[in-house]
């Protein structure tokens, strides 16, 4: 592929693992309104994900081999980075409403831009890094104006809902830097499979250690939730994700992957009545406007 094609089908991808990403919070949301406990749904969700590409492994064998290396970083490192995320998110929808929880997540694209140079030793432009800070002020906008109701939140509740936006940022730039890294040398279905793995085991372990169940949903219909999470947001947009790392600097791809906000605050606005106000109509702008910005500069760079 033309490195032209390259780079825009990378950013094209990025927007498309977005997009499906903005699913997570609205039907998280009615998997608790279905009895689906917090600590459960990661887990859940990401089994399912493992078992499916196990499944498929049996017919493509090269999908359980890797290097030692590829162990240590793919399945425990970023095993680990899966399990965070699965559990801080879900915290952070439910004490910060799917519109704020999916706008701190985007505090990433700064954290990726800054570690990404020592790291990957990509370019850390002035642009990429104005691109990503825009996104995360926009970010930060739409919590500030985001469900009218939080003000009566409890503060320990937000408090626990802004903790957990904040832990999937962290999980989401340090899965986003390691994709970068792994995706080329081991392939992505490989690299997704043992992050699942890594994920699921530490889940089995940590979430009943720390005394919580691994409850399932107790409704069909809370498991039919789940396993949209498990096809959407585990498998197809980290499918989607890996396919734009592959292609393009991990800088720009958690830039165009920002657009999840975007689609995540309209789902919770047309589902469960989780409003926004002016404040965050001009977070979610500024979102749009720094994710079509990193578009426009990647195909600026294609053409150089």
């Amino acid at each position: 592929m033309r490195p032209t094609r390259r780079h825009v089908a990378g950013y094209l991808f990025g927007l498309a693992a977005g997009a499906v990403w903005g699913t997570t919070g609205p039907l998280s949301t009615a998997v608790y309104a279905e009895g689906g406990a917090l600590t459960g749904i990661g887990f859940w969700r990401i089994l399912f994900g493992t078992i499916v590409l196990a499944a498929y492994g049996l017919f493509a064998g090269d999908l359980f081999r890797m290097d030692r290396r590829g162990y240590l970083w793919v399945g425990a490192l970023g095993g680990f980075f899966f399990a965070l995320f699965e559990i801080a998110y879900q915290f952070g929808i439910a004490g910060a409403g799917v519109a704020g929880a999916s706008a701190l997540l985007y505090l990433a694209p700064v954290m990726v831009a800054l570690v990404a140079r020592p790291i990957l030793g990509e370019r850390l432009t002035l642009l990429r890094l104005v691109l990503a800070s825009v996104v995360m002020v926009g970010a930060w906008l739409t919590v500030r104006g985001g469900h009218p109701g939080l003000g009566g939140v409890p503060i320990a509740s937000l408090a626990a809902g802004v903790a957990g936006g904040i832990g999937a940022a962290v999980s989401f730039a340090g899965s986003t830097v390691l994709q970068r890294w792994a995706v080329p040398r081991y392939g992505m279905l490989r690299v997704l499979f043992w992050q699942l793995v890594g994920g699921t085991v530490i889940l089995a372990i940590v979430v009943p250690a720390a005394g919580q169940p691994l409850t399932p949903p107790p409704t069909l219909d809370g498991w039919l939730y789940v396993l949209a999470l498990t096809a959407g947001t585990v498998l197809g947009a980290n499918y989607l994700f890996m396919a734009a790392v592959k292609r393009i600097d991990a800088a720009p791809t958690s830039v165009a992957a920002t657009v999840e906000p975007v689609v995540g605050a309209l789902l919770a606005l047309a589902l469960f009545d989780q409003r926004l106000e002016p404040l965050g109509w001009l977070g979610l702008a500024m979102v749009v406007g720094g994710v079509a910005g990193g578009y426009v500069q990647e195909a600026k760079e294609d053409r150089r």
